[in-house]
């Protein structure tokens, strides 16, 4: 069955298009690009994703021109609610992964891993392994912390194709994932899917938010208070801005909508 893409569901919060998908649609798109092999890039979206586009135009490009942004955040599902789109439900990256694995394992499609702490992805391998005994892992690289040398690099495009992944999770945190994935479509031949702090998750080695905090848009909380030093910048810096931002679009949208209605 073919998968309808989502290139009419693009709403835009705060200058960068945000697909309106779910998890279902999403998998199964991303199943799809991959049984066709296709080379094909998928950002999942939060306010620090948003935020950093507003202010960088070389990375709202990388955002918009991705293959699929899915709603990752609740601020964001709220946007796209208040917006007019009352199904909008979130995508998030460490939900959305081992669902992708399970049809990926099903499918017989092969998948790969890069990025995070060699400890961490060995630990990564060996549970979704156990839960998805079908599952066929033919990659899984922990890269260094510098950039690549352009040689490294031909190198990693040659081993991830040779690997023969045709889904390549990638957790190596925003925006770095994101201009990574953007670099590499149409070099490496696979799906590839930004899904940040998914592989410390799953591993087990950083813990998550209870789910009534994500529910309630309150997990960037317990984020920064579990990685006060490396996320306090994006919080503090970001949130407030956004909901300034998203208010002023919301407003203009409102206006424009009273507008173009017509008068009794």
């Amino acid at each position: 069955m073919t998968v309808s893409a989502a290139s009419n569901e693009i709403i835009g919060i705060v200058g960068t298009g945000v697909h309106r998908t779910t998890y279902a649609h999403a998998s199964a798109l991303i199943c799809q690009w991959a049984g066709e092999r296709q080379s094909k890039y998928v950002c999942a979206a939060s306010v620090n994703n948003i935020m950093e586009a507003h202010d960088s135009a070389a990375f709202s490009r990388v955002m918009n021109e991705a293959d699929l942004v899915t709603p990752d955040g609740m601020p964001l599902v709220w946007g796209l609610k208040l917006l007019g789109h009352s199904e909008a439900t979130r995508v998030y990256g460490p939900d959305l992964t081992p669902i992708i694995l399970e049809q990926a394992a099903r499918e017989g499609l092969a998948v790969g891993f890069f990025g995070g702490a060699p400890q961490v992805l060995e630990r990564l391998v060996e549970v979704v392994t156990q839960r998805f005994p079908a599952l066929k892992v033919a990659y899984a690289v922990s890269p260094p912390f510098r950039p690549s040398t352009p040689e490294e690099d031909e190198e990693i495009v040659a081993r991830i194709n040779q690997s023969n992944a045709r889904i390549l999770f990638i957790g190596l945190n925003t925006p770095k994932q994101d201009y990574w994935m953007a670099a590499h479509r149409g070099r490496v031949q696979a799906v590839m899917v930004g899904v940040g702090a998914a592989f410390d998750f799953i591993a087990g080695s950083k813990p998550q938010a209870p789910r009534w905090m994500m529910r309630i848009g309150a997990e960037w909380i317990f984020r920064l208070a579990t990685e006060p030093r490396r996320l306090w910048k994006r919080y503090l810096k970001h949130n407030p801005r956004f909901v300034v931002l998203f208010a002023l679009q919301l407003l203009r949208t409102k206006r424009i909508g009273s507008k173009a209605s017509p008068r009794p």
